[in-house]
């Protein structure tokens, strides 16, 4: 039987490598799902409830896996709802290849059905690289090139393919002259090093400071020993961005955690009382967190030279891979021998922790969401994955879970969509079958798709070796986050109408699936709670009946903006007293000393 394009695309896959392809079918792209079936489903064909689904496991496949994540979506509809997720990889730079059906050649530009100018429809989220393969010959130039582009440029790109010709046999180019020839698929990786001589401007700044801070991103995590040699010799305190947040651990004593509104407050602190600014792998965006403008020499280590100096009056710029570049730093950096600071930033951390503890320990109705996040890091493997959706979930991510060992965590950093935690729990789970995977997840974010994927979880759980990956609901039938900033920001109280979700039992739905679930409703009962679920043989959910009063404070929030959150949720807020109440209990625990 002839090769087909069909044929042809998913063998090339494999000849990259790519072993599972997160898709949806339907009829635009029906030659490539038979040639699935011609190739033994070799790579694997993981078939989501929905195409933004897929994308957002190619997404969290390719987080977790440090590999090209591919998705795979029929015409018109399937390629629109594959946007979402093709964002989140733009924003969050992070290597997703797509693959598109489109309508047949002959009837391109007849108003057919499904016919959308997914050229244009890409245009911008695939800026990189896009093409539309309308003949054989282009392969396997076009395919390649979409995979080496996103591996090199850290961003989503797009293959569209006709319908028609998926079905056709595949005719290779005929020579180098007509056609465009295409290297044996292989690695792409390049180690960039700053110039000598910036490497010494920049020595001469952090050698200048006496009160040295750090903050890193995702781009450090190939860098762990460098930034901490750097922060011992300099004697820096390390605050991390949210996407940064699984590259050190945090029982590192110098480690700040978090920055920002969801940080903690010693970043704050760090970033308010430091004069020497070391900025790594991070283009943190939120500038009203890092030190006032004149108050701090800073340096940049970054690997793309468009984001260097985006945040702040950065005084010298290392375009470079951060391995090389704080490798090429290390020898020329002098030891502080003053270690105040050091052990001030130590001290604060230290006492972050306590704070973190006596808050989560506070009594809600029924239970403190701090303290879910809380119980688990005195449980969770040192080997998990977590995930964490958008919403009031990401603070508690962000502020309570304590990362240590090999743990990895991540979520929806610049693009902050809703709806990423359970398919990134999923693409974690194919990207590394053999480790434990736990999600945070809002009950906004269940309702809106999470629900659905859990069948997804129901369906490929045997395929690992360690079956176990837990969603964590955090059942509180509030749109949480929103509520808060509407109270917080818009100063007006809760809307009933746009943020109380339907009170549904999440525990039951996941049993009907076949999945182990528990619901718990009192505090007391969390701790054998998470270690079911964490030593279950399968996935499980776990249902969390929380409080929705319990408040996200900023590190920064003075009693002033608490009092005009406060007048504001007095307007007609249908929980304002006992909001006040919890709201006071959880500030009260950063300014007293000792045991709750």
């Amino acid at each position: 039987m002839a090769e087909t394009v069909g044929d042809f695309v998913l063998g090339r896959l494999r000849d990259w490598g790519v072993e599972h392809v997160f898709a949806y079918p339907g009829d635009g792209i029906n030659g490539l799902v038979a040639a699935f079936g011609e190739a033994d489903n070799q790579p694997r064909f993981i078939q989501s409830r929905h195409e933004e689904m897929s994308a957002f496991q190619a997404v969290g496949y390719a987080k977790f896996s440090g590999r090209v994540g591919v998705c795979m979506a029929t015409s018109g509809p399937g390629a629109i709802h594959l946007l979402n997720g093709l964002y989140d990889a733009k924003l969050d730079h992070v290597p997703v290849v797509a693959i598109v059906g489109q309508t047949a050649r002959s009837a391109m530009g007849g108003s057919y059905q499904q016919e959308v100018d997914l050229q244009a429809l890409f245009k911008d989220v695939a800026s990189d690289y896009l093409v539309e393969v309308n003949v054989a010959e282009q392969l396997p130039n076009a395919l390649d090139r979409a995979i080496r582009t996103a591996q090199a440029r850290r961003a989503p790109t797009a293959l569209i393919i006709p319908n028609d010709l998926q079905e056709e046999e595949y005719s290779a180019p005929q020579h180098a002259f007509k056609h465009v020839p295409s290297s044996p698929p292989g690695p792409v990786d390049s180690l960039v090093t700053p110039p000598d001589r910036e490497v010494a401007r920049a020595a001469e700044v952090l050698n200048s400071g006496s009160k040295v801070a750090m903050l890193i991103g995702q781009g450090a995590r190939g860098a762990v020993e460098e930034v901490m040699r750097v922060a011992d010799i300099t004697g820096a305190g390390v605050a991390k961005a949210l996407l940064g947040k699984d590259v050190l651990p945090d029982d590192l004593p110098y480690v700040t955690g978090a920055i920002g509104l969801l940080g903690t407050r010693p970043s704050y602190e760090l970033m308010r009382d430091c004069d020497t600014l070391l900025i790594v792998g991070s283009s943190f965006p939120y500038s009203q967190f890092l030190p006032e403008f004149g108050t701090a020499r800073a340096v940049q280590v970054d690997l793309d030279p468009s984001l260097i100096g985006m945040r702040y009056p950065t005084e010298v710029n290392l375009v470079g891979d951060a391995h090389a570049a704080l490798a090429a730093l290390i020898p020329r950096l002098e030891r502080k021998t003053d270690r105040s600071w050091r052990e001030a930033v130590e001290r604060n951390v230290t006492s972050w922790w306590e704070t973190v503890e006596k808050q989560a320990m506070l009594d809600a109705r029924p239970v403190n969401p701090m303290r879910i996040v809380w119980e688990l890091s005195q449980r969770i493997p040192d080997n998990a994955i977590v995930t964490a959706d958008s919403g009031s979930a990401a603070n508690w991510y962000a502020r309570d879970l304590k990362m240590r060992g090999r743990m990895r965590g991540s979520l929806s950093g610049t693009l902050a969509s809703m709806g990423p935690g359970v398919p990134y729990a999923i693409g974690a789970k194919f990207a590394c079958p053999d480790r434990p995977v736990v999600a945070l997840v809002g009950d906004g974010a269940m309702q809106m798709n999470g629900l659905a994927e859990l069948i997804t979880l129901a369906k490929y759980y045997e395929l690992w070796a360690d079956p176990r990956c837990v969603i964590c609901v955090l059942h509180n039938n509030d749109l949480n986050q929103v509520t808060w900033e509407l109270r917080a920001m818009g100063g007006a109280p809760k809307f009933e109408e746009s943020q109380t979700i339907p009170d549904i039992s999440y525990a039951d739905i996941a049993r009907g699936f076949g999945l182990e679930a528990v619901t718990v409703d009192s505090p007391d009962d969390l701790g054998a709670a998470w270690e079911r679920c964490l030593q279950a043989d399968r996935p499980a959910l776990l249902d969390v009946h929380c409080d929705p009063e319990v408040p996200p404070i900023p590190p920064h929030a003075t009693w002033d903006q608490i009092k005009a959150t406060t007048q504001s949720v007095l307007k007609g807020d249908p929980a304002a007293w006992h909001l006040i109440v919890q709201g006071a209990k959880t500030k009260l625990q950063e300014l007293t000393p000792g045991g709750p």
